[in-house]
């Protein structure tokens, strides 16, 4: 805001779709007036419109840096391959299943739990740990990984019945 002898002016950006919003809200005020100016060299902000699902992953991709205005958003490839990613490296069924559990809980749970300021912010995370929870278990799978032991379900291809003719 700057003042210009009796008038305050400011200046602000609001998405195309809340003019009508914003300006029934300023019609309370009779001195307040609000002006679109278009024609301006001042950058635009971005804007990155995000709902319960990406909201997570569009703040782990703003902690490296946020898009200009008009660039690809990257927060949707995230969705993807950062849970895949974590799958690849924590690949365990165990693990995983015990966080995909405690996710569900989340997913399911998430009215009752957003009462408190604590619930709101871990019920903000509760669709990325439940990816990362099912990316966990398919790596385990794929690994054979329960609990840090093979569980070994379809048995071995080699027969161990001779190892001590491999060995000498």
């Amino acid at each position: 805001m700057k003042v210009q002898n009796t008038t305050f002016i400011g200046y602000f950006w609001a998405p195309a779709e809340m003019e009508t919003h914003i300006m029934n809200k300023l019609a309370i005020f009779p001195t307040v007036r609000m002006v679109r100016y278009d024609n301006h060299n001042i950058a635009r902000p971005t804007y990155l419109k995000t709902n319960d699902f990406t909201e997570i992953f569009q703040l782990i991709v703003d902690t490296y840096g946020v898009a200009h205005y008009q660039e690809a958003n990257p927060a949707y490839l995230t969705c993807v391959t950062f849970p895949f990613f974590f799958g690849v490296m924590f690949g365990d069924m165990g693990h995983g299943s015990v966080l995909l559990a405690f996710a569900l809980y989340l997913v399911f749970n998430a009215e009752s739990l957003k009462q408190s300021k604590m619930g709101r912010e871990i019920c903000k995370a509760r669709y990325l740990l439940m990816l990362m929870g099912m990316m966990a278990m398919y790596a385990g799978f794929v690994y054979n990984e329960w609990f840090a032991i093979s569980p070994n379900f379809w048995g071995s291809c080699y027969r161990l019945n001779n190892a001590e003719e491999i060995v000498s």
